[in-house]
């Protein structure tokens, strides 16, 4: 009996994976013909894009509509990130997030805020029951907006499948006007061996690009020997839209026959940040901009590969002539081809690629240590895709860890030691990462007695930083023994410039109210409707907190008409 019940999982499973997407089942979550400002699996900093970014048309306050029939199965309300976000699970198995949003529709905006003055916090997270807020498709189920992470108004719209993996929406209908090819930035090519050579020399090379007629490319071609790899630089870009957008498709071909390919079609969040494994990372710390490497190195599981022969790598023997093609396409199968001929050449002299040696060697099979000074350094194995010599120097109360410009996939722990400091000064104290221009930035510090330490996936330089400056608070439009009748919002300006902002609470005669904050302009909100007030004159009460413990009061008095 146990095996028959096996075999029909299996067989359920099976059929389940093999189900066709369906094409017709979700519809355009906004009322407006579709811009895309940001594709499927785009590359970002240490992720893959999970959905779709659609533009508002420059504003906030779209109408927002549930693309199918479901529950609303998730409420995420933050400062950063998805800011205010909205899933919707549906019957299919699918989930669909809405994200950045403005407000919700009344009744779930109802039953977010009730639970947020439950809370006294702005930032929450809600799973309703089944039955608690269901939605027919084509519900006004929000508004869009620009919270959160946001860099200006837009809709962050994804579907994910039963297992909570984002898809690309595109693949559900979701339909996106696009009559424009892809577009070339750079082609590159990478010695992959230590007797492999392009021209004779073995550091990355650039390969100059002629422009055919039909919109392709051929590049120069190259005399070159061993295991070689291709990288691209590429956008693409639809019609109603002039943002620079990721591609769906690269495939390359050997003499006509493929070697490679990668597609934006579904990835996994536990994958997403191997995208510094697809990319190099070390060109686009320099230079801003990111090459995609068409070849599997080892400690790259990613699954946006098929048809992979040899990891894609390129092997050139002597004497013999390659074409390798690269095809690179958005959803729509508009394409752009590269031609890059290849000819197999031995060479007596080869320039041999500049390797630096450190007394520090790192590997991913191992856990690397460094103890110095004050400084303890921990980075577990499996932080690093390939062994890396670390640049690593300690001075002062300052650490150099390398330069970011090898990803770690797991944190560093980074320790310092501050018993030389007094007990008020520790209080002030923080561990900061310096940046451009020697700015610093604060990392979360975690305080145990005489050791302070940060967890990190940047390599960097680390030092001890105090924060002796309160928080400011700027009011906007509320100013002591004003009237407030006719205002909607009582608005408030906040700021800290060294450790920044911790946290704030604001009440209106004692009770807590309910004030929205925008990291992005620093501005706190309150808005009337809550229906707090029930007196004519109401005192009006901020406390502003910063991330080492220094506190900023602001107290007055206005009047309203309850």
């Amino acid at each position: 009996m146990r095996v028959i019940i096996t075999f029909l999982i299996f067989n359920f499973t099976i059929g389940y994976s093999q189900k066709d997407i369906p094409t017709d089942y979700f519809i355009n979550p906004l009322g407006i013909p579709l811009a895309v400002s940001g594709t499927y699996g785009e590359l970002r900093s240490n992720h893959f894009h999970s959905g779709i970014d659609l533009k508002t048309e420059g504003q906030e306050g779209l109408k927002v509509y549930a693309a199918a029939t479901g529950r609303v199965s998730r409420i995420k309300v933050s400062h950063f990130g998805y800011g205010k976000a909205m899933y919707i699970a549906h019957p299919n198995g699918y989930t669909t997030v809405y994200a950045h949003l403005q407000k919700f529709s009344p009744e779930i905006e109802a039953y977010i805020k009730k639970r947020q003055y439950a809370k006294e916090s702005y930032e929450i997270e809600l799973f309703p029951k089944a039955g608690a807020l269901s939605v027919k498709q084509g519900d006004v189920i929000a508004f869009s907006g620009n919270t959160g992470g946001s860099g200006g108004p837009h809709l962050h719209f994804e579907i994910r499948d039963a297992k909570a993996r984002p898809m690309n929406p595109m693949c559900f209908g979701i339909e996106v006007k696009d009559t424009k090819k892809p577009t070339i930035n750079s082609v590159w090519v990478y010695n992959l061996d230590e007797s492999s050579h392009i021209n004779g020399n073995q550091e990355l090379t650039k390969l100059r690009l002629v422009p055919m007629d039909n919109g392709n490319f051929k590049a120069e071609g190259i005399k070159a020997l061993g295991r070689l790899g291709i990288g691209v630089s590429t956008i693409d870009q639809q019609n109603l839209a002039a943002n620079k957008n990721g591609v769906y498709n690269i495939t390359t071909e050997i003499n006509g026959q493929e070697n490679f390919s990668m597609e934006m079609k579904r990835f996994s969040f536990s994958e997403t940040r191997y995208i510094n494994r697809l990319i190099d990372y070390k060109y686009y710390k320099k230079n801003r901009s990111r090459i995609t490497k068409l070849f599997i190195e080892k400690n790259n599981p990613l699954s946006i590969y098929k048809n992979v022969t040899d990891k894609g790598v390129i092997t050139v023997e002597d004497s013999l002539s390659y074409t390798v093609k690269v095809f690179v396409k958005d959803f729509k199968n508009n394409t752009t081809e590269i031609s890059i001929p290849i000819k197999g050449e031995q060479m007596e002299e080869i320039s041999k690629k500049e390797i630096t040696n450190t007394p520090y060697l790192a590997k991913p099979t191992e856990n690397f240590t460094y103890n110095s000074g004050i400084f303890d350094l921990y980075i577990p194995k499996g932080s690093l895709y390939e062994k890396a010599y670390l640049d690593i120097e300690a001075n002062g109360d300052t650490i150099k860890i390398h330069q970011d410009e090898i990803p770690l996939h797991k944190n560093m722990t980074v320790v310092f030691d501050v018993t030389n400091y007094s007990e008020a000064d520790k209080k002030k104290l923080y561990i900061g990462r310096l940046g451009y221009n020697n700015k610093h930035y604060h990392v979360k510090t975690n305080k145990k007695n005489n050791r302070f330490s940060t967890r990190t996936r940047t390599l960097g330089s680390y030092s001890l930083f105090s924060d002796l400056e309160k928080p400011t608070i700027v009011p906007i439009n509320v100013a002591n023994k004003k009237w407030m009748s006719k205002a909607n919002f009582l608005k408030i300006k906040i700021d800290d410039t060294d450790s920044g902002i911790k946290s704030y609470r604001a009440t209106i005669n004692g009770k807590f109210i309910l004030m929205e904050y925008d990291y992005k302009t620093g501005m706190l909100v309150y808005n009337f409707e809550d229906k707090i007030i029930s007196e004519t004159e109401n005192k009006f009460k901020l406390i502003v907190l910063d991330k080492v413990g220094n506190n900023t009061t602001f107290e007055t008095i206005f009047f309203r008409k309850p």
